[in-house]
């Protein structure tokens, strides 16, 4: 592989070296590959902190492992057997993390990385967790779980500053302003928009996602949504699915489908944290930085693809289809784009840094 050196770091005090995406997005190769320490394992969460220079992998081991993106280094692993691991989440502060647990309870751990210590326990779900996503711009966050409820947490307290009881609110998402939250419920196949200004209030829109699905979708118990994600401009408005359909990309003022995002072959699951329910985990695609392109698994064994959501748009069906492919050889179940760097990682089996290489060409999908 390459040299250690994965990522130049900005010089001090500049700006951040980095081209426009729409300039690289085609070239991006695995530039680092991590084996898992046990074969049987997967990683279940990606998560980079807020500077770029740290991703954050939860595994089906109970393992969680910190990497130094800059350097391309797996810095430290962090074991949580007792209670398991999943959907792991730097705050705002890179030496501190939160984390579902997936055995003994159902509370959520706010652990210090640099000495291993657990600084608060946030106790309150009856049931697994099944999303955690971090305020942009406070240190609180939010927990959704198959206790039907909605909980909002502060860093700073173990008791919830607020609750909702919903059917089955299986993900949740704050806009970028951190003044509006959206909650997915896979039940009545819809999204929730809240002003978090009155979260005790009613939802003041709802998006019925029904007539966007299959049949089967409709009908179905068990849901196949995986992740819910804001774009940067606060436009868009991401419902990723496990289903063969693809992801739905919606305009995130009035819930309307403005693209169906077709993959290039028919999923397999979604790897999910030990005794989580189906394909419940993170998702295997995301926004770029520029909110522009989705980046995710092609649904196979192998291979990441990307998807323009300004390009061309099927009038009769609504689809896009992939741009082009990204070639790797694993599968990408889980996919996560660095905020501050044209970077991004995959993993399942191992985890895998993607950089742009500019002397590939763009491969088709």
């Amino acid at each position: 592989m390459a040299g250690p050196l994965v990522v130049p770091p900005p010089p001090p005090g500049g700006p951040q070296l980095t081209q426009k995406t729409s300039e690289v997005i085609g070239s991006f190769r695995p530039t680092k590959q991590f084996k898992l320490s046990k074969p049987e394992a997967s990683v279940t969460s990606l998560d980079f902190d807020d500077s770029g220079e740290f991703c954050l992998a939860a595994c089906s081991d109970d393992s969680l492992l910190l990497y130094n993106a800059k350097e391309g280094k797996n810095i430290k692993t962090l074991m949580s057997q007792k209670y398991g691991a999943h959907l792991a989440r730097f705050t705002h502060h890179a030496t501190s993390i939160i984390y579902a647990s997936t055995k003994e309870d159902d509370c959520i751990r706010y652990l210090s990385t640099h000495d291993n210590a657990f600084l608060r326990y946030f106790r309150g779900h009856t049931q697994p967790v099944t999303s955690l996503c971090l305020c942009p711009g406070a240190d609180t966050f939010l927990s959704t779980s198959l206790d039907n409820t909605v909980r909002l947490w502060s860093l700073s307290s173990p008791s919830p500053q607020a609750r909702l009881n919903l059917s089955t609110p299986y993900l949740a998402a704050y806009d970028p302003s951190a003044t509006v939250i959206a909650i997915a419920s896979a039940s009545t196949h819809s999204i929730l928009l809240y002003d978090l200004r009155n979260y005790d209030k009613p939802p003041f829109a709802t998006f019925d996602m029904r007539p966007y699905l299959t049949a089967p979708q409709v009908q179905s118990s068990k849901p196949d949504w995986t992740r819910l994600e804001f774009s940067n401009d606060g436009k868009s408005l991401l419902l990723a699915s496990n289903h063969p359909q693809g992801h739905l990309l919606l305009d995130a003022f009035d819930g309307t489908l403005r693209a169906h995002c077709k993959r290039s072959h028919a999923p397999t699951n979604m790897r999910a944290a030990p005794g989580a329910p189906g394909a419940l985990g993170q998702g295997d695609v995301c926004f770029s930085a520029d909110g522009r392109y989705l980046i995710g698994g092609s649904g196979g064994e192998r291979d990441a693809i990307v998807w323009d959501t300004q390009g061309q748009v099927e009038v009769e069906t609504k689809e896009i289809k992939p741009m082009c492919g990204l070639p790797c050889k694993g599968r990408a179940s889980v996919v996560e784009w660095n905020p501050r760097y044209n970077m991004c990682a995959t993993a399942d089996r191992e985890v895998v840094f993607w950089l742009p290489d500019e002397h590939v060409g763009m491969k088709p999908p």
